[in-house]
Formats: structure tokens, sequence, C-alpha cells
């Protein structure tokens, strides 16, 4: 059973005042019934399908409404989820990140995932939600799914197919626009289709002030921990330019145009060493991504530039005491909250 009473993030609500007010309605008539204030930043499920409802009963006509909600969807490069995604491998990670993202934000139904010869089929169930609310929620939830973190990097990654059960509007001019394929309606159930070619090219590039963004804020926590100077600064700042690429000894030498022996001479001089600030770098972002968000140890520890989990594992004991599930199960809440809000029109 749904819990519709349970409080998120109001930024799926704020993008729906956003676009009606595009539309000519007043944010007061788009929270009607709701007990809702334009300052609140969170919400019940219950309210946000409330003004979902309010959208509709004006411009319920319109095609690709839910389409358009969707696609105002992104996970914000600061964050856990932003780091998440910014340092995923493959675009079958990304699409892994997405999915979790926009799954924990859902205000009805699930999504689901199949993989079947290595193409990604991801359908969307809701069968609690009123009837009339139905296409629209579908078609926001998988154009979350489709442009999310197109604002991170280069390009997004390409849909195979688009299914939904609604009949076809009168106009789809805009849902090619957004999923970027012809949508095949009156299907049997909401789906979207990545292909295996696409799922496992290597990412695209992320934006530099993406990258910049985030890598501020691993700054921010780092310093938060213990602040860093001189070459051990530089050193550790290295280390968080590009999440998912960590840096080796060698190539962080070459960076600051010294040898690697001259390296270690200078971080022995400040005290520290090479291994213990990337210890350090690791310890503080597997916290991060094991207290706010749902990612797999096995996940967490690819991301930290691991080759095999019980490597992250047994260096988690060593900073920690105990294993990363442990520690997510019992600790996370003792963490400071880096908690990125909940993606705007997400569903």
């Amino acid at each position: 059973m749904f819990d519709r009473d349970y409080r998120r993030s109001a930024a799926g609500v704020r993008v729906l005042i956003t676009m009606a007010a595009e539309r000519g309605m007043s944010a007061t008539d788009c929270l009607s019934g709701t007990a809702l204030a334009l300052a609140d930043v969170d919400c019940t499920a219950r309210q946000e399908l409330l003004v979902v409802r309010n959208l509709l009963a004006r411009f319920g006509t319109e095609p690709g409404l839910g389409a358009e909600a969707g696609s105002r969807s992104d996970i914000p490069p600061y964050g856990p989820w932003g780091l998440a995604l910014l340092s995923s491998r493959t675009r079958r990670d990304a699409v892994d990140v997405v999915v979790r993202y926009l799954d924990r934000a859902c205000v009805s139904g699930r999504l689901t995932a199949e993989s079947t010869r290595g193409a990604l089929r991801l359908r969307f169930v809701d069968c609690e939600s009123p009837p009339e609310l139905r296409a629209f929620l579908a078609e926001r939830i998988l154009a979350g799914v489709t442009s999310t973190g197109g604002e991170l990097f280069d390009a997004r990654i390409p849909v195979e197919r688009i299914e939904f059960r609604h009949p076809a509007p009168v106009s789809s001019v805009r849902h090619r626009e957004i999923y970027g394929v012809e949508p095949i309606f009156g299907a049997d159930a909401d789906v979207v289709v990545f292909g295996r070619r696409a799922l496992d090219l290597p990412m695209p590039k992320s934006s530099e002030r993406a990258r910049g963004i985030c890598a501020q804020l691993c700054r921010d926590l780092l310093d938060r921990h213990r602040t860093r100077s001189g070459v051990a600064g530089a050193v550790r700042d290295l280390l968080v330019r590009n999440p998912g690429e960590i840096p080796d000894q060698i190539a962080v030498a070459n960076e600051l145009f010294m040898s690697p022996r001259t390296l270690s001479r200078r971080l022995n001089e400040e005290d520290t060493s090479f291994r213990g600030l990337l210890d350090e770098v690791r310890q503080l972002l597997s916290e991060q991504l094991l207290a706010h968000t749902d990612m797999t140890t096995e996940q967490v520890a690819a991301r930290l530039g691991y080759a095999e989990a019980a490597s992250f594992i047994r260096a988690f004991r060593r900073w920690k005491g105990c294993p990363p599930q442990e520690f997510r199960l019992h600790e996370t809440r003792s963490l400071t909250p880096q908690v990125a809000p909940v993606p705007a029109g997400a569903h």
C-alpha cells in the first residue's frame, strides 16, 4: 500500500505551479484544497496529487503535459545523488541511479526494471491512482527517466522504445521532442526501453559546471572533517576533481609537476601520506553514499575506484570498525544530512 501521507520535497509541486503560471493559472488556484503555501519546502504525496488534479482540471486536454513536467526533472550536481550520477562509469550505471532516485520521489506507483539480453525495460506500475491522473503520471515519470541528468552531461541516453497505456493524443509532437522517439499508445503497459548498445557505452563527458559544483561539495565536506592546506590540500583537491575518476599517486604527482618520490617526501613533511589522503576521501564519500542513497555496497565500491567490493568492505571496517551495511543500518542518522532535493517535476 502506497503511503500518501509520507512527507517529501515540494520541488515537484513547485514545477507544477510554474507550469500553471506559464499558462495563466494562479498559484492559489493550483494549490486549491491542499493547505499548502508557496513557501512550503515539503508536502505529502496526497497533496501533490491534488495539485496534479487542479492542473489537469484546467489544462488536461493539452497533449504531452505530463511529459513536459517530467522533462523538467534533474538530479542536481550537488549532494550524494549527484555524486552517484556523476561518478557512473557506464550509461547503464547512470540509468540505475536515475531510476533509484525517481522511485524514491514517486507520489504513486513504482518503477520496476527487467533486463533482457542486455536491454533494460523499465515499467511504471500504478494501480492506486485515480484513472484520470494515470496518463499524466506515467508520462511524467518516464520523461523523468529519459531526461534526468541532461543538464549534467553533454548527451542523453537514447531511448529505444516507449509505450503508454493511454490512447494517442491529438498530437504527439511534444512527446517526440522529449522522448526522442514516437511513443506507442494504447499498449499493455507504461514502459521505456533502453537498448544494450546504448547502455554499455561509457558515460558522455559531464559538464565543467557540474563537475565543479560536485567537487566543491566534496571539498566542503572534507574541510568540515579536517582542513588541509599546502601539498596535502592540493592532493586532496585533485582526488575529488572528477567524481568516479580518482587518480593514482603517479597521476597526482604529474599534475603537481613533481616526481612520486618528491610527492611522498613533501606529504611526509606535512605528517600525512598519499594513502592516508586517499583513505580520507574514500571514507567520507562512502559515508555520504551509504547514508543518503540506496546504492549497493558493490556500486559504492566501484564509484570509489575499488576493483572489487571485498576490498572496499575491508577498508571500511578499518575506518569505522563495522561493515558498510551495518554502518548504513545503525549510524546514518548521526551524519549531517547532505540530501539533494527531489528533482523538480519528479514523480
